[in-house]
């Protein structure tokens, strides 16, 4: 099989990285605005998350609505196609909790 052809090779394209995981996770307990999401994953900048969440966004992952208020707020959460990706999340969170306690 051609690396082109693999399954995950795919998913990784679409929800990989450094800060993808970490977006997905904080979305999948509930939706989060810009600054939320910036407070909950600390290291990253302004302009990576930014990107990072077009990129979901245009993968149909999440979506973003902006909220009517005084000052215009965006809101980001997990699509429903976003959220058939909670069982992987879960699974790579349990194996993350395993490897943590790894001697």
């Amino acid at each position: 099989m051609r690396i082109d052809e693999c399954n995950v090779s795919t998913a990784l394209d679409v929800i990989g990285g450094k800060w993808k995981p970490l977006i997905l996770w904080a979305l999948k307990q509930k939706p989060h605005r810009f600054g939320e999401l910036r407070r909950k994953i600390p290291g990253t900048s302004q302009k990576v998350l930014t990107e990072q969440l077009r990129q979901l966004e245009r993968a149909g992952i999440i979506e973003r609505r902006i909220l009517p208020d005084k000052r215009a707020h965006t809101e980001y959460r997990l699509s429903p196609y976003g959220g058939t990706l909670g069982p992987a999340l879960m699974a790579l969170a349990d194996w993350g909790a395993r490897h943590r306690k790894r001697p």
